[in-house]
């Protein structure tokens, strides 16, 4: 066969399959639209982030192909970073030592749930040692995805593990919020685009990008969120930032996060959901309980809020509890310390715990 023939048939092949990939994105995007629309007319919390969510899940258990959002998801991402990061304030930073209790609290939380997770997928469900272990540790997606992959573990049933451990979290605690305190999660997650100075929002999306792009480069863990954070985090601590991302610009975010969870049961069969989203159903109530144990002990040993508390130690991912903890009017900074420790301690320690757990 010809070099030029080769280059045709790999030309055709790159077309037809960004066809599908189209296609299936559009799928996503109308699952995705038609749940944030249902959730709206509800009047349910949280609808662009649950209702894309849900929507997208809905579809995909009908057989239906969908698509993440690629680099746009991503991108989204890096201004929940920023709201982050511009929650830092002297006053937070001088506050901290008074919730070190709570923060200690984290390394115990990250044990006692991976030790607790681990038997029940390697000994009930029979996954082999790196895919129990890495499903098993409440870390990011993305981030026990790349540490599972490199220990050689099952891709897809860790990514549907944690994105049922998330799911089921993200859904049940607006809706705990909303009836056990009446938070109301429907309200805008901050100033409308035309109230925030234009000069605040360059800075913002100078932040959000430059951030990404070198934490990228630094290979850091999250570094669409962690880099945003640190650059707006210095900003607003030298006094140059004062405003968060305009309400708009969460809105969307929540909207592009719904559909990296919901997308990811693109696909799934039978065999899958009996199995793997069965074991993170389970695993998910065993997280819940846990944690709510650790709410409980917490609330009696920090000054933090009750809705801070509670925010803090559900291991839901760090994006998805940051979108609730801005609509709930949360301290985000301080809840986000919490879920960050939490992503740090595992991806320093898990990978050598795994492999001294193996021999």
């Amino acid at each position: 066969m010809s070099r030029v023939t080769c280059a045709t048939d790999h030309t055709l092949f790159y077309r037809r399959s960004m066809k599908l990939v189209t296609r299936h994105r559009i799928s996503t995007g109308l699952a995705a639209t038609a749940g944030a629309v249902t959730f709206l007319a509800l009047g349910l919390p949280l609808p662009l982030l649950l209702g894309p969510m849900l929507g997208c899940l809905a579809v995909a258990l009908a057989g239906v192909r969908l698509q993440g959002m690629g680099v746009i998801s991503t991108f989204m991402r890096t201004f929940l970073g920023v709201a982050i990061g511009a929650s830092i304030t002297p006053a937070l930073i001088a506050e901290l030592p008074r919730y070190a209790p709570s923060l200690l609290m984290i390394p115990f939380l990250v044990a006692t749930i991976g030790g607790i997770g681990y038997p029940l997928l390697r000994r009930v469900y029979r996954f082999d040692h790196p895919t129990a272990y890495f499903a098993a540790m409440p870390g990011g997606l993305q981030d026990m995805l790349v540490l599972g992959a490199e220990a050689g573990g099952n891709i897809r049933t860790m990514s549907l593990i944690h994105a049922t451990r998330v799911l089921v979290i993200v859904t049940v605690a607006p809706f705990f919020l909303t009836l056990t305190y009446g938070f109301d999660l429907t309200a805008p997650p901050g100033e409308p685009v035309k109230e925030v100075p234009a000069i605040q929002t360059v800075l913002m999306a100078a932040a959000a990008m430059i951030g990404w792009q070198v934490a990228k480069r630094l290979g850091l863990f999250g570094a669409s969120i962690i880099g945003p954070m640190i650059l707006t985090a210095a900003l607003s601590l030298s006094g140059l930032l004062s405003h968060r991302p305009p309400a708009e610009v969460i809105w969307a975010a929540q909207f592009f996060i719904g559909i990296t969870v919901g997308a990811t049961y693109s696909g799934i069969t039978a065999a899958e959901f009996r199995r793997d989203v069965g074991a993170g159903l389970l695993f998910s109530a065993l997280v819940a309980v846990i944690s709510l144990a650790f709410i409980a002990l917490a609330l009696r040993i920090t000054p933090a809020g009750g809705l801070e508390v509670i925010l803090s130690f559900l291991p839901g991912g760090q994006a998805e509890m940051t979108v609730i903890a801005l609509v709930a009017g949360a301290d985000v900074a301080l809840v986000v310390a919490h879920h960050i420790l939490r992503i740090v301690v595992i991806v320093l320690l898990a990978p050598k715990f795994a492999k001294w757990h193996h021999r």
